[in-house]
């Protein structure tokens, strides 16, 4: 869905649909009981469709379709079929799921699923999704949408590659900067290396290289600004020039050259040999950002050259036009194309009836001493150097320093030579009438006299020494607004940035090493001994190296602040038994309420099946399951019963509902009462129930946990995510008591995090502060690309601590190092692991030009798999880039 309103289509083969389809049969799937299989056990749904198509219409026309592409499938051989059918191109993945993908296609899907649903019980078991009268419904609700989607397979300039997974960005990534580092620096980069699946050019895929050709002409994402075949490149000095397609595409921030040779134009690659083959590394791609001149050579008898010539001083092979005014006509797109940003210095001249015409060079004439513009006819053999110009761009302020650096050496030069060149006046020494010399150069000659010699004269001492002066006044002013610009720059910086780092840089290797953490030796030394580390210390390593995974039951109530570092062994004797019988009352609180309430809840169940077997009329029907009715409600009831036990106070009533209002309506919260417990309860049941830990009586652990912290925050309630935060805890401390009470600590930070609290908002905006100071270039295309700077992307890392973006031992590490990261260098040291997750794909995402549904679909995609050392080696790094640039140093 979000693909369809972003790109405004969805194609057939999108890995999202493949995605999506394999969701959905484990939904169908779930609970099917066993004899529906039959004898296609092999394939479920195959025979779930067509015990289903015995009596409903839609499914049996889903069969016949289904059965006509799978008799395509056996008859491979013939391959016209196969390329009428809708099975061209269709990936190997796709065939898994493929009456899943057939009935979304053939908008049947939704009607399907609904029909089972209603006929559930003729399918599945008592504990199928399907079966639920909430989940079922709400499932095949939600497949109206897709299944109103219109799917194509009109094949765009890109799908081929835009839509990649994200193993496959990372792949390509790595072959790709392995490969830039083994190349000469002189070999030209490969056309496509961006794109290139694997490093040898034999295994280039087929569909990939003909659709690479067809992205040559006109397409959704760049303006194809001119094209012409034919163009004669000469790859190398040792063969003759070959001809090929020159295009010229303009995306929105960047102008891209591209030349292939003619070999490779017809997109028939399968029989290329090896020698064939090598036409891929002839082809041309350049960026025109990083060419600067343009040397043009005109013929008489052929349509010219042009030379490109880049930053470095490199010239790009020639590149040599057919006859018929081809090359004026690229000048003339490509000086449309630089507009309104750049342009050509000099610019192409408008002249009536012929549009665009090279400028008319002035020239000297030989019988008078002003210029005239030659009348010659345009048919002339000349050569031009024209010059690409952006005046918008300006130096960035992290380049001041070194810009008044320069300008000032180069003032101190100009200063010097004059200051030469007055003491030789002054010495009576006429340096500036040379001996009288014939030009040999035309540019030099139209600026002398008309016979060629050059004189320059000054006849008093006074005009020079004024022109000093007004040079030294503009350099000292460039160098000092250029100091005064990166000075408020700095001021920027540690105006938005100063409060997110601690002042004091921390240094890794004093007083010790700290990259291997806090072992056993030294926690037992501190243990012992408390003067013989400080507490600083002890941050100090757990932010570096961690914590040993066998003391990390220990330290870690310490790290949250159950526990204060001064504290003796009696003091956490003393706070622990205080904690258990706190826990304890707590926990006989709300149990003594909720056993009132399922009493209620039964007498209500069992007064309306009394009425409806005495065939007495019902006013109100059966009770449904509301999933609308929040927490709260039954809360209000839990306080209710609460106080008919005598298990609370009654000024504690009081300012309960004094957040809460008295104006509630009973019989809603009756109502609310089991289902607040229920959905409280399904939370539970759903995390993390894949990891070892979680049995059921660990399950239980982790409700009771739940329930009396709730119970103690009665005015926040349960929030989603509340259960993904405590899960860690529980595993590493096993023990309800101390998990509630460091869940109860770790909350104090996380709390604001929550729809409730405003630090979201915070963490958005010092996210966009600090990536715009630190790597303007990727703010920069996130602005362009929809303009995704809001880093909404990063809300479910911020509001659970990366918890499901990493596995359990790297959640681990990572929490403890955020832990004691406030006491180290940062308070905020979330931002810096965000910062430091998007700067270590920031290459994918430049390369791929990501716009917001693909960088939350990558990073999606890539949960659990990140190498989490590297990501915390480069957090620490950025705490300390931003500490050094507040301090200047």
């Amino acid at each position: 869905m979000e693909e369809a309103v972003t790109r405004k289509f969805v194609h057939a083969d999108s890995s999202h649909i493949i995605s999506f389809c394999a969701v959905v049969e484990a939904c169908v799937l779930h609970g099917l009981k066993r004899r529906i299989a039959g004898l296609l056990c092999s394939n479920k749904v195959a025979a779930l469709f067509m015990k289903a198509a015995k009596s409903f219409s839609p499914a049996e026309e889903l069969c016949h379709k289904v059965q006509e592409l799978e008799q395509l499938i056996e008859n491979r051989s013939n391959v016209v079929l196969i390329r009428q059918s809708k099975l061209a191109n269709l990936p190997p993945q796709a065939l898994r799921h493929l009456w899943i993908r057939t009935a979304l296609m053939e908008k049947l899907l939704d009607k399907i699923v609904m029909y089972l649903v209603e006929n559930s019980s003729a399918f599945y078991e008592k504990e199928a999704m399907l079966m639920d009268p909430v989940d079922g419904p709400i499932l095949a609700s939600l497949l109206v949408g897709p299944c109103a989607l219109e799917y194509t397979k009109v094949k765009t300039a890109d799908h081929f590659w835009t839509d990649p997974s994200a193993d496959e960005l990372v792949q390509r990534h790595r072959i790709h900067s392995g490969h830039c580092r083994q190349d000469s620096p002189s070999r030209r980069p490969a056309l496509i290396q961006k794109r290139q699946s694997s490093g040898s050019m034999d295994d280039r895929p087929l569909m990939w290289v003909k659709d690479y050709v067809e992205s040559l002409h006109q397409n959704s994402r760049a303006t194809l600004l001119f094209g012409k075949n034919n163009v004669l490149v000469q790859p190398r000095d040792d063969m003759e020039a070959i001809p090929g397609y020159l295009s010229l595409h303009q995306t929105a921030d960047l102008m891209t050259l591209k030349w292939t040779p003619n070999q490779l134009m017809n997109g028939n690659v399968g029989e290329l040999d090896s020698e064939k083959s090598v036409y891929w590394d002839y082809a041309m791609t350049i960026r025109l950002e990083e060419i600067v001149y343009l040397h043009c050579h005109q013929q008489v008898n052929s349509g010219g050259t042009v030379v490109l010539v880049s930053q470095d001083g490199i010239q790009r092979p020639p590149l040599h036009f057919p006859k018929g005014g081809h090359l004026l006509q690229f000048l003339t797109c490509l000086e449309t194309g630089l507009l309104p940003h750049g342009q050509l210095d000099p610019p192409l001249w408008n002249q009536r009836g012929k549009g665009k015409v090279f400028p008319k060079l002035r020239k000297r004439s030989p019988h008078g001493s002003c210029d005239s513009v030659s009348d010659k006819e345009d048919d002339e053999a000349t050569d031009y150097v024209f010059r690409i110009l952006f005046p918008g761009n300006q130096m960035e302020f992290s380049d001041a320093p070194l810009s008044c650096f320069c300008m000032l050496m180069m003032g101190m030069m100009v200063l010097l030579c004059c200051a030469v060149a007055l003491e030789l006046m002054d010495q009576g020494v006429n340096m500036w009438q040379p001996t009288p010399r014939k030009s040999s150069c035309s540019s030099c000659s139209q600026n002398g006299s008309s016979d060629g010699s050059l004189r320059f004269f000054f006849p008093t001492r006074a005009p020079l020494k004024l022109l000093c002066d007004t040079m030294k006044y503009q350099i000292i002013s460039r160098a000092f607004y250029g100091w005064l610009a990166y000075c408020r720059h700095l001021s920027t910086v540690r105006t938005h940035l100063s409060a997110l780092v601690n002042t004091t840089i921390v240094d890794p290797e004093v007083p010790c090493g700290a990259r291997g953490g806090l072992s056993v030796e030294v926690w037992s030394r501190f243990l012992q001994d408390r003067s013989a580390y400080e507490e600083k210390e002890i941050h100090r390593l757990v932010y570096f190296g961690g914590v040993a995974p066998s003391l990390r039951k220990e330290v870690w109530p310490f790290l949250l602040g159950h526990y204060q570092f001064t504290m003796t062994e009696k003091c956490r004797t003393e706070i622990d038994e205080q904690m258990k019988i706190m826990y304890e009352q707590t926990m006989k609180e709300w149990q003594g309420c909720e056993a009132i309430v399922r009493q209620r809840e039964s007498e209500k169940h069992a007064e309306a099946i009394a009425r409806c077997s005495s065939g007495a009329s019902v006013e109100r029907g059966p009770v449904q399951r509301d999933s609308t009715i929040s927490t709260d409600v039954s809360l209000t009831l839990c306080i209710e019963c609460a106080v008919l036990c005598n298990h609370i106070t009654t000024e504690k009533t009081r300012s309960i509902r004094s957040l809460k209002g008295e104006n509630y309506n009973r019989g809603t919260a009756r109502r609310g009462g089991c289902e607040g417990h229920s959905r409280l309860w399904n939370y539970v049941r759903r995390c993390d129930r894949a990891y070892w830990y979680f049995t059921s009586e660990n399950l239980d652990k982790l409700r009771n946990i739940m329930c009396s912290y709730v119970w103690q925050h009665l005015d926040t309630g349960y929030v989603q995510g509340m259960c993904d935060l405590l899960a860690p805890l529980l595993v590493i401390l096993d023990d309800e008591v101390m998990a509630f009470s460091c869940f109860t600590e770790l909350m104090k930070r996380m709390n604001q995090n929550f729809p409730h609290g405003g630090a979201m908002d915070s963490h958005f905006a010092n996210m966009r502060s600090l990536i715009q100071i630190l790597d303007s270039e990727l703010f920069e295309l996130m602005q362009q690309n929809g303009d995704y700077t809001h880093f909404y992307f990063c809300y479910r890392w911020f509001l659970l601590d990366f918890k499901r973006e990493m596995v359990y031992d790297d959640v681990f590490s990572l929490w403890e190092t955020i832990w004691a990261a406030k006491y180290t260098s940062s308070e905020h040291f979330v931002l810096f692991i965000a910062l430091a997750l998007v700067e270590m794909y920031r290459d994918i995402i430049l390369e791929n030009n990501m716009d917001f549904t693909d960088i939350i679909k990558f990073f999606n995609e890539m949960a659990e798999r990140h190498n989490v050392p590297q990501v915390l080696m480069m957090a620490r790094d950025l705490v300390q880039k931003v500490q050094t640039l507040i301090e200047n140093k």
